[in-house]
């Protein structure tokens, strides 16, 4: 049985070892990283800081109707709202995007923007609508198989009105609940064939027919091969849904392309020449021809539940599309054509070069949907069809906003003080450096040598978390605000909270007479559920508030999430580890006075510190002996 315990006692001390061994090889491997940055990149050995602490340039965006048009106020915030989303995925922390008055939108960015940034600010937002020559799986690794979705919501339904008032529709050629490319595929199989009829009050269906496209139509041009490394343009293009739109090197690109990992959008693009693109979700990739209708042609779109022919109102959710009159006759004369065309293969994602019954629509080089025709639309209004009602309003939002003919001019550029500046970023360094020292003293007088413990896990603690920013500045463009200062003080006190109960736990089992070995361990497992509570209800915390605060209040829930998750991480790969390796130390075994051990001195303590706000008092009231008087 000694033999035994000798050996459990070794391993542990060989895993605690080993633990602080890795740890220190993930600090110095960050250090690497961020001085490779500094190196060879832009990265700094400072951490960014945002707009209250460093300033930056704040631009003026003057929108203006390329028709003519006043611009509402409804197109300016629904301007703002993509203008936000284009710098968020720029990975811009800390940028404001806000309205003034109803006539200007302005922008307000941390540190100097660079041209890319810039670029996605001023540049105009317009859905485009190509045709689609070719598919793929978008992200071979997420293309594994799943259970397919129901079907019942991908059918799709005739259009109904009389002919002075028609509505054609169209239906996604992917049910928006699918969730791998081949499910939305096989999907596709339950519509109809697509019939040529030219009636006024005609339908559409998916992209694609019940049966696979046929190889004259929808493979390479004679003599060529569809195949990825051998495809070639076999002459000029006579249309817009024509394969020879496609070049070898655009074909290239599109082999090489991961959806993974999409290249930065393209806000406008070249709408005399084909491209590649990415299905919003990353499950397809497309190769689409010219520009048939423009989004500028879109007078309206609104989400709504279909009406049915008697007219009474379904559960099928769907956007009703209105035309301008020059959308009208574009969208009338490539509905002709694609209505003659086989769909794309219900069976397999993977759809060669070939003129399909499929238009995508385009906004910022992502398709939203890629709907076909079941009849030519030639009155200009389309009914599109196949998922949820909040999905529905969503794509309405966009497709309304892509409709809209606006185009900013940059009114003014100009750099911008901080708003609190370096005094404000002192004193918050002052007042860290101040709780730093409390939390030090305090283990001074409480734990003595054991104050070593404190110390180490604060150091590396703080290495890790300037690291983490300063990486995080360069790879993500994290700027550090006052209120990310603010998280990062808090965390201190959480931090050294994580300490006390841990300490007080193993002080617990030592007075109850175990030897410091056993109650570090015997502490340990009673402590480590007390910290996982606590730290995980910081974190709930610190997610909601990122969530669903406003922009100020964000930088200090991200703090405050990133320094739980590291306390957490120094707790279980430092505190716990070193602590270990001491208590095999004869210093700390012997219960030394100033070991922070000393049996005696614990055992004579009336009122102990558990952490967490929690108190021991040892016999407040003295009990009286049963018999004594009274």
């Amino acid at each position: 049985m000694a033999q035994r315990r000798r050996t459990q006692d070794v391993a542990r001390k060989d895993n605690a070892k080993r633990t602080l061994m890795w740890l220190f090889a993930f600090i110095i491997m960050l250090t690497g990283a961020l001085g490779y940055g500094v190196w060879k990149k832009d990265a700094s050995w400072t951490p960014a800081l945002g707009l209250d602490l460093e300033g930056g340039f704040q631009f003026i965006l003057s929108p203006r109707s390329t028709d003519g048009g006043s611009v509402s106020q409804q197109q300016l915030e629904e301007a703002r709202d993509i203008i936000v989303q284009r710098i968020d995925a720029q990975g811009t922390s800390g940028a404001e995007v806000t309205t003034q008055g109803s006539s200007n939108i302005v922008v307000a960015m941390p540190g100097v923007p660079t041209k890319e940034q810039q670029d996605a600010i001023a540049a105009s937002s317009q859905m485009q609508f190509r045709p689609v020559l070719a598919t793929d799986i978008g992200d071979p690794e997420a293309a594994q198989p799943q259970p397919s979705a129901s079907s019942s919501s991908g059918s799709g339904s005739s259009g109904s009105g009389s002919s002075s008032s028609s509505s054609s529709s169209a239906q996604p050629s992917a049910s928006r609940s699918s969730s791998t490319p081949a499910s939305r595929n096989q999907e596709r199989t339950a519509e109809p064939t697509p019939s040529s009829s030219g009636s006024e009050s005609g339908t559409s269906s998916p992209s694609s027919s019940a049966s696979a496209p046929s190889s004259s139509s929808t493979a390479a041009p004679t003599g060529t091969d569809p195949s990825a490394d051998s495809w070639k343009p076999t002459g000029e293009p006579t249309s817009a849904t024509d394969p020879n739109h496609i070049s070898t090197k655009l074909w290239r690109e599109f082999q090489d392309l991961n959806c993974a990992n999409p290249p930065e959008d393209q806000p406008v693009g070249k709408t005399d020449e084909a491209i590649v693109a990415c299905k919003d979700d990353g499950s397809l990739k497309y190769v689409l021809g010219p520009v048939v209708v423009a989004g500028t042609e879109i007078a309206d779109a609104e989400a709504g539940y279909r009406v049915g022919p008697q007219g009474q109102q379904t559960n099928e959710p769907e956007i009703q599309l209105t035309l301008t009159s020059k959308g009208r006759k574009e969208y009338g004369d490539i509905s002709k054509e694609m209505v003659k065309l086989p769909g794309l293969n219900p069976a397999n994602p993977t759809n060669p070069p070939g003129s399909y019954n499929a238009l995508a629509a385009v906004l910022d080089s992502k398709v939203l949907i890629d709907p076909g025709f079941n009849e030519a639309i030639p009155n200009g209004q389309a009914s599109i069809s196949g998922f949820s009602i909040d999905e529905a309003r969503s794509l309405a939002k966009s497709l309304k906003f892509g409709a809209l003919p606006l185009s900013f001019d940059v009114q003014s550029r100009q750099e911008i003080s901080p708003t609190l500046g370096s005094e404000q970023l002192r004193y918050g360094i002052i007042a860290g450096l101040i709780g730093l020292f409390v939390v030090l003293l305090y283990s001074l007088l409480q734990y003595r040598a054991l104050s070593v413990v404190v110390i180490g896990s604060m150091l590396v603690a703080f290495g890790i978390t300037y690291l983490a920013i300063a990486l995080l500045a360069w790879g993500y463009n994290y700027r550090l605000d006052m209120a990310g200062v603010t998280g990062l003080i808090i965390a201190i006190g959480v931090t050294a909270d994580s300490f006390i109960v841990y300490f007080e736990r193993v002080r617990d089992e030592l007075r109850e007479g175990r030897n410091l070995r056993a109650a570090v361990e015997a502490g340990w497992a009673r402590a480590k559920g007390t910290i996982l509570v606590a730290d995980g209800v910081n974190l709930i915390a610190a997610v909601v508030l990122y969530v669903l605060a406003s922009s100020g209040v964000r930088g200090f829930a991200f703090t405050l999430g990133l320094t739980t998750l590291i306390d957490l991480a120094i707790f279980w790969l430092f505190t716990h580890p070193l602590l270990t390796i001491l208590a095999r130390n004869k210093f700390f075994a012997s219960g030394h006075k100033w070991s922070g051990f000393d049996v005696d001195t614990l055992r004579e303590a009336k009122v102990r510190y558990k952490g967490r706000g929690n108190f021991d008092i040892d016999n407040p009231v003295a009990v009286p002996a049963e018999g004594s008087a009274r």
